[in-house]
């Protein structure tokens, strides 16, 4: 078969194959090039998920009737002064958005440069059906309807118009969040769906567009390293979802998506999450031109980086550095629904006659407690019961100093114990109540790190060595790690085919449940070992230890040892969070204390 030229509009259309998968895509392309125009204004209105109709209205420079043909032929760019692509700073550069759309829908572009007139340019599946002047403000306004119209091939791939709005909607979300000092408005059908203002800092941008709670529950990143800067918000541990579909990456203000990030996030956050839950998190990297390749891929959605060892890197250490800053920071506000459950309940009446008081009575009197009813108004001994009720059975304690004031500590100073799991404290701003169980697990692997940074883990020799049986290929897991383990101070040693000796433990973990931490560690490395790096292993190891080794839930504690927790919560980096991201303490501001009872 001889080779020969494609025609033209053929050309157009595997062109729009590359560029233009779905509605979100032309989308995509038509708002880049407004903030490329030096928009501060973008009005999108959609219709039926954008499979109708998709217009984008903006007040950027405008294009005048010369420009506007230019636009509308293939490689034809404004974006490129010059044939160094590896310099290029605007969103697009490929000149291949606007016709290759124009080759697969009707598209129309009304557009207006200040101190001129306008001009409308209309071309139907490849071919110009309209072309004069047009009434509008300055900016520019394209219109793109019947996307795939005419390519029933290519429309009938396409996903339902909710799948597709839902898209449409991600798609501006992610240059919503690159762009803070644009204002961006989304219309669906003729309702209004998104709205956010101008010149909005950054970290509330992204709460806009994310969730309003983060606006409490996030920290800022900021590191600069070898001219790479890295910023963003990324959410506190114990604010999480269910899926990672609140991650974003935007390098040099581009939207991209990059498995980089989610190896990073997963680096970042590796003792602090459990493995099903992911944080929320916008990271924004600037870097050097020639420090990354953005003309990978057609669409503009992935980059290459020079090198991917100091991003991962920066992400990591800046999402680190960002949640140690915090301390013992946790999610700020009681759950709603938490709070929904305290309600007042009327009290049972305890029958009078089974009262200790009467009952105590009636022994030296000899006489019946119910005698003194008959003297008592109608109703009297149902009220009686309620006030004299033998209060509840507590302990207390000898001072043996005076109480430290509640505002000299974050977390307050120490009340009481609830259920022999929880610690009351009383702090300045609130009542804070304290897991006892998930705080100590933080406190305990923070010790070990420590431990470990140093000349490591101190091991006692258990006075009898436990043998702990295993299948066989929990045994070779185990063995295969020994020199590692033995490092945080678990001693073992191979016992025949399907048991391991246990002969000395981390004596920081004190009599913890040597059995069960051996096969929680056998279970651990069976599911993550071959997926996780080295140190992420030694992170794992250490959280799992810890989790035996901390205060279990239903140990009484003294109101010293109490405090003692306190205060070393204050001073250890993510003591907000045990190891499996779950809150440590939550705080009832006297705001919240004040409605349950009414006040407010």
């Amino acid at each position: 078969m001889s080779i020969r030229r494609l025609p033209e509009h053929l050309v157009n259309r595997i062109a729009a194959g590359e560029v233009v998968e779905r509605p979100a895509s032309a989308l995509k392309e038509i708002v880049e090039n407004a903030l490329d125009a030096g928009a501060t204004r973008v009005a999108i209105r959609l219709s039926n998920g954008g499979l109708d109709r998709i217009e984008v209205s903006d007040d950027g420079c405008g294009m005048d009737s010369a420009d506007m043909a230019l636009a509308l032929e293939r490689h034809a760019t404004s974006k490129m002064p010059d044939d160094a692509i590896e310099n290029v700073a605007t969103l697009g550069f490929r000149g291949e958005a606007l016709p290759s759309i124009a080759s697969v829908a009707r598209l129309s572009i009304d557009s207006r440069p200040r101190g001129a007139d306008g001009w409308n340019r209309t071309v139907d599946n490849g071919q110009l059906v309209a072309e004069g002047p047009a009434a509008l403000p300055p900016g520019t306004r394209v219109t793109v309807e019947q996307l795939f119209g005419k390519v029933p091939a290519r429309r009938k791939f396409l996903r339902s118009p909710k799948a597709e709005y839902a898209a449409c909607l991600d798609v501006v979300r992610r240059l919503a969040m690159a762009h803070p000092a644009v204002a961006f408005s989304v219309e669906h059908d003729g309702r209004r769906v998104l709205g956010v203002q101008g010149g909005e800092a950054r970290e509330d941008r992204v709460a806009s567009l994310t969730d309003r709670q983060l606006a409490d529950n996030h920290v800022i990143v900021s590191l600069e390293r070898d001219g790479v800067q890295l910023s963003g918000v990324a959410s506190l541990p114990t604010y999480n979802r269910g899926v990672g579909d609140h991650q974003y990456l935007f390098v040099n203000g581009r939207p991209v998506k990059d498995r980089l990030l989610i190896g990073a996030l997963r680096g970042a956050y590796a003792d602090m999450l459990a493995r099903d839950r992911h944080p929320v998190v916008a990271l924004f990297l600037d870097v050097p031109a020639h420090e990354v390749d953005v003309n990978v891929h057609p669409a503009k959605t992935e980059v290459r980086f020079r090198d991917p060892a100091l991003i991962r890197g920066m992400i990591v250490s800046g999402l680190r550095r960002a949640l140690d800053a915090e301390g013992f920071r946790s999610v700020q506000q009681a759950d709603a629904a938490g709070l929904a459950a305290w309600k007042p309940e009327p009290l049972s009446p305890t029958p009078i006659s089974s009262m200790p008081i009467f009952e105590a009575a009636a022994g030296l009197s000899g006489s019946a407690p119910a005698s003194y009813s008959q003297f008592a108004p109608s109703g009297f001994a149902d009220r009686r019961a309620s006030f004299l009720t033998p209060p509840p059975q507590a302990r207390a304690e000898p001072a043996a100093a005076p109480a430290p004031e509640a505002h000299s500590f974050p977390l307050g100073v120490a009340r009481g114990q609830v259920a022999r799991t929880y610690i009351v404290a009383e702090a300045e701003d609130g009542l804070v109540i304290v897991d006892q169980h998930a705080a100590h697990e933080r406190l305990t692997l923070e010790r070990m790190r420590r431990a470990m940074e140093g000349q490591g883990v101190a091991s006692q020799a258990l006075l009898l060595p436990e043998v702990v049986e295993l299948d066989e290929p929990a045994c070779d897991r185990l063995e295969a790690r020994i020199a590692e383990l033995k490092d945080f101070g678990l001693d073992l040693e191979r016992f025949g085919p399907s048991a391991m000796l246990v002969r000395a433990a981390p004596a920081m973990l004190g009599q913890s449940d040597v059995q069960g931490l051996v096969t929680d560690l056998a279970d651990d490395l069976a599911a993550y070992d071959s997926a996780l790096s080295l140190k992420e292993r030694l992170d794992l190891v250490a959280a799992t230890m810890a989790c035996h080794g901390s205060v279990r839930a239903g140990r009484m504690l003294s109101v010293a040892e109490m405090n003692a927790l306190l205060r070393e919560m204050e001073v250890t980096p993510r003591s907000g969070q045990c190891n499996h991201g779950r809150p440590t303490w939550v705080k009832l501001g006297h705001g919240d204390i004040e409605k349950l009872f009414g006040r407010k």
